[in-house]
């Protein structure tokens, strides 16, 4: 039954084109991986802010201990998960998503049933968001290197759009279902949906057919300790890697950081319904769609590099407009717009992003690098909110706000700083050899037409 349900989404992923995904077929094995994907994201879309909203409607916790959720747990979980990239890395990478998947569902669906016995206590949502952030890298790790060997090098990009149009989409509809289901059924309702996508997920995992390669290196339990510094020297090494990393920290940690504060703001002071604050997460994510269709279609007319550089520094201007948040339609218009804007920039840039460090991360790092990088992200959420949460605990959720906006609004001058890191290899005397050489090939080419009858 399971396998059929994932067969019907894998035609409706590849027939809708509300999801904004271009027509080209990447064959069936990402057929399945996509559907699995998709199956996930949307119970995450219907579980968003699942956590926050159960701390501050079942639990009445305050912003610091909201603050304290979004950072304790993926702080724990980025230690949890420190070992598991070298360990992910010389593993088969199917059955590490699997894994990973059954973790998830077994943690996520530990908080209903606490709820229903009357046990649920904060503690247990600190644990469960640490757990579910470990699994999370984990498997982050384990499918980029598992979609590296699946696609051919030319299509990374549509399937990483692909994957992010359906992020959005998820978001889109996930919200205002998931609020309308809290008010039917409860504030636990999304949490067992998304538990049980995340079972769905490794079941679809499960249904790929297919061999796959062994790594290099046989897992044999033991992580050497110089194995879990790999991902970052490679990162820190490579030029545009290393500029794209300092970037994204400066810019994922603030935007996370005021997601709970801007829930404890719209839903405690303002004074919006949680259908409300759905809504001005999920219509903004047109945008989504919009922007990871286009991604192709820039990069092949403007050129990666420039993408990169342009729209990393568009999306930082948007996340100050939070601070302007006013009671009834007016605040929830700004949201959006917000939103909007931020959103249509990220989904633009997060797919060139994530092809760009495939593309320049050896096969036999691919693991390691999305795990560092995974990890690094975590751990900056974790601090920021943290030190978000005290400061709206000292001050307010909006002078918070206002903070995290200031620091992603100064990120680009960390971009535009190592923009030479970026630049690609378009001048100097290596490529005038490099153009010599394809001139002299091309007039060979015209000489030997010329010459053959």
């Amino acid at each position: 039954m399971a396998r059929r349900l994932l067969r019907c989404l894998i035609r409706l992923l590849r027939a809708a084109s509300i999801i904004g995904v271009p027509r080209r077929s990447l064959g069936r094995q990402f057929g399945w991986l996509w559907a699995a994907y998709a199956v996930s994201a949307y119970g995450s879309g219907l579980g968003f802010g699942a956590l926050p909203l159960i701390a501050v409607l079942v639990l009445h916790a305050g912003p610091a201990q909201v603050s304290a959720l979004s950072a304790v747990g993926p702080a724990v979980g980025a230690l949890i998960a420190l070992p598991l990239g070298p360990w992910v890395e010389f593993h088969r990478k199917r059955p590490v998503m699997i894994a990973m998947d059954l973790a998830r569902f077994a943690a996520v669906l530990s908080v209903p049933v606490a709820y229903a016995a009357g046990q649920l206590g904060f503690a247990q949502l600190l644990v469960v968001s640490a757990v579910v952030a470990a699994a999370k890298i984990a498997f982050t790790a384990a499918a980029g290197a598992y979609l590296k060997g699946l696609v051919r090098p030319d299509d990374l990009l549509v399937a990483n759009a692909r994957f992010e149009s359906t992020t959005w989409s998820s978001i889109a509809v996930g919200p205002p279902l998931g609020g309308a289901a809290i008010g039917l059924f409860g504030p636990v309702a999304t949490v067992v949906a998304d538990a049980f996508s995340y079972l769905l997920s490794a079941l679809g995992i499960a249904a790929i057919r297919g061999r796959e390669e062994r790594p290099g290196r046989i897992g044999t339990g033991r992580v050497r300790a110089g194995e879990l510094l790999d991902g970052w020297r490679h990162i820190l090494t490579h030029p545009g890697l290393r500029a794209l990393y300092l970037n994204n920290l400066l810019v994922a940690g603030p935007i996370m950081a005021t997601e709970p504060l801007l829930a404890v703001l719209m839903l405690g002071e303002l004074g919006f319904a949680p259908w409300q604050y759905g809504l001005a997460f999920a219509a903004p994510c047109v945008g989504g769609l919009i922007g990871s269709r286009l991604a192709r279609r820039v990069v092949t007319r403007y050129g990666q590099h420039r993408i990169l550089r342009t729209v990393g520094t568009l999306r930082a201007v948007w996340p100050i407009g939070l601070v302007l948040v006013q009671p009834g339609v007016a605040g929830l218009v700004t949201v959006i717009a917000v939103e909007l804007g931020l959103i249509i920039c990220m989904s633009l840039f997060t797919p060139v992003l994530a092809t760009y460090r495939l593309q320049h991360t050896p096969e036999d790092r691919i693991a390691r690098t999305l795990s560092a990088w995974s990890i690094s992200n975590s751990a900056a959420i974790a601090v920021l909110s943290a030190l978000s949460g005290l400061l709206a605990a000292a001050t307010s959720p909006r002078t918070a706000i206002a903070v995290a906006g200031l620091l992603v609004l100064a990120s680009p001058l960390l971009l535009t700083r190592l923009v030479a890191d970026l630049r690609p290899p378009s001048s100097g005397p290596a490529v005038s050899c490099v153009r010599g050489s394809q001139r002299s090939a091309v007039r060979r080419g015209r000489t030997g037409r010329r010459s053959s009858p």
